[in-house]
């Protein structure tokens, strides 16, 4: 009966032992949840200054584009969907219309 006692409490002990490294565990998921929760936000939060030089930059690449294709045309090439990149005579109503959009 003592060795069967014995058995039982060393169990007991490794349950034990085992529920305290459980707990432990437990703790750090939660940590490295909070620290995930935490780094997200840092990824996707942009600052103002940010966003106002993205506008920035994506209005200047615009600008640029438009000079370029207005460039183009007044070398003479269509920069219409249609005939784009061929020789133009005289004028195109799409390519007009084209570099009228704003």
């Amino acid at each position: 009966m003592g060795q069967l006692y014995q058995a039982i409490t060393e169990v007991e002990e490794n349950i034990s032992r085992l529920l305290g490294e459980v707990k432990s565990l437990r703790q750090y998921v939660e940590y490295l949840e909070e620290e995930n929760v935490s780094l997200k936000r840092q990824l996707c939060a942009v600052s103002e200054a940010d966003t106002e030089r993205v506008q920035k930059n994506a209005a200047r690449i615009q600008k640029e584009a438009h000079e370029n294709l207005e460039k183009l045309y007044s070398e003479g090439f269509h920069i219409c969907h249609i005939y784009f990149g061929e020789n133009l005579e005289g004028s195109c109503l799409f390519c007009n219309a084209f570099l009228r959009k704003d």
